[in-house]
């Protein structure tokens, strides 16, 4: 689970609107009231810029081809910089700064986290360009799955900033997390928590799956409850709890999670009623929940009917010995299937309750609508013809079914005992 993306985008821009200051507008600021500094707690110097003359037309063309989106013209620009004997470091780290800038535009990253690296070892930017920029490659490393560089990057910039920002806080954990450094990922996580006034809820669902991964249930359901808390009433966060529980094979209490949202109708989406209804068919002796929940959902609308939704009530009225019921619910299925399944299961239960003419034409039905083992339903028309007392017709269902793999052998051996 990588979170970099959450924050590119501010992140992009914070450092734009730091760094796009010409050098007029740079040296037209240092005589007026400076600014707050973004990291007033830095350790390092700020370096005294004394742009060269010299420098200042390519300079200017350099911003004016970012600011016109001409990335290819920045580059050249910028590499024309770095040849000028004339451009101190002040220059060559911007020239670095800015074919960074454009690399990134034109999704290069790797050349962008080069170009970044340039500028900062030069040592030569103002301390908001310059530990902005460390900021951004830790995050591009990031990115590109270069977890240890960019952990050792994070680290460089938070001791030299001495920064406790929430975002920041978030990127570590989500270093670590990469890096399975699990303990160490979780207090980071809930750090950035802690100090946001406005938490991200996918900031959550990080330490949720940092504590799964651990199998630590107990602290990821309580991450899980915040959420439930700070949106009372939201069934989202209800079924992403009964989630965190069912990833753990809690069948019981995800099912107990979401029986209380039914029974304050919260739960009025066909997702959060199928959840239900698969999590009680996952507890023994539940059957008559999962009979209870399709029908409630059936009968609200809930649930839209199809071939699933019936399969699963005849199958549980079976297993519940509510063959009538399991009957009717297979009938339901079989006008909304594409194939024949549902016709054979209709098939069988018939035929075990000797309704032999019923159970025929269900096989025949079956057949029709395609089937993955054709003989089975030849093997229930077989016992059809039987029950009516159809011999010639069993000899007959029982040479198609000795023609499938499936049945080929048990209709061979009846027919060699019987079709003399």
């Amino acid at each position: 689970m990588n979170i970099a993306n959450i924050l590119k985008a501010g992140f992009a821009m914070l450092l734009l609107s730091a760094l796009l200051a010409s050098p007029a507008q740079a040296d037209r600021r240092s005589k007026e009231k400076k600014a707050e500094p973004i990291y007033p707690n830095a350790t390092r110097v700020e370096p005294k810029i004394k742009p060269s003359s010299r420098t200042q037309r390519d300079m200017t063309k350099l911003y004016k081809a970012y600011e016109e989106e001409n990335f290819d013209e920045v580059v050249v620009v910028a590499e024309s910089l770095l040849a000028n004997k004339s451009a101190g470091d002040y220059e060559r780290a911007t020239a670095n700064q800015f074919i960074g800038m454009a690399r990134s535009d034109k999704d290069d990253y790797a050349g962008a986290i080069a170009a970044y690296q340039k500028a900062i070892e030069a040592n030569a930017l103002p301390n908001d360009q310059h530990f902005q920029l460390m900021h951004q490659v830790a995050q591009m490393q990031n990115a590109e799955d270069r977890f240890e560089d960019a952990n050792a990057t994070l680290d460089r910039f938070i001791a030299e900033t001495k920064v406790d920002k929430p975002e920041v806080s978030l990127l570590k954990g989500n270093i670590l997390y990469e890096l399975k450094r699990f303990d160490e990922a979780v207090p980071y996580i809930r750090r950035a928590i802690d100090t946001s006034e406005k938490p991200n809820d996918s900031w959550y669902q990080v330490l949720i799956q940092i504590y799964m991964e651990q199998n630590k249930v107990e602290e990821a359901v309580a991450v899980g409850r915040e959420l439930v808390q700070k949106y009372p009433g939201d069934v989202r966060y209800l079924t992403n709890l009964a989630a965190i529980y069912s990833e753990a094979d809690k069948y019981p209490e995800a099912a107990k999670v979401l029986e209380e949202a039914r029974a304050q109708g919260l739960l009025s989406d066909e997702r959060g009623y199928r959840q239900l209804y698969s999590l009680y068919a996952n507890i023994d002796g539940q059957e008559a929940k999962v009979i209870e929940v399709v029908n409630d959902g059936l009968a609200k609308n809930i649930l839209t009917p199809s071939v699933e939704i019936y399969n699963v009530l005849g199958q549980t009225y079976y297993f519940s010995d509510k063959i009538d019921q399991a009957i009717e619910a297979y009938k339901k299925a079989v006008p909304l299937a594409k194939d024949g399944e549902s016709s054979l299961n209709l098939a069988r239960l018939l035929s075990n309750e000797e309704r032999h003419t019923e159970a025929k034409a269900a096989a025949k039905t079956a057949l029709e609508k395609g089937l993955k083992r054709p003989g089975d339903a030849w093997i229930v028309i077989g016992r059809s013809e039987h029950g009516l007392g159809n011999k010639a017709g069993v000899v007959a269902a029982y040479r198609e079914a000795a023609k499938f793999p499936e049945t080929k052998q048990a209709a061979s051996d009846w027919l060699k005992k019987n079709a003399k």
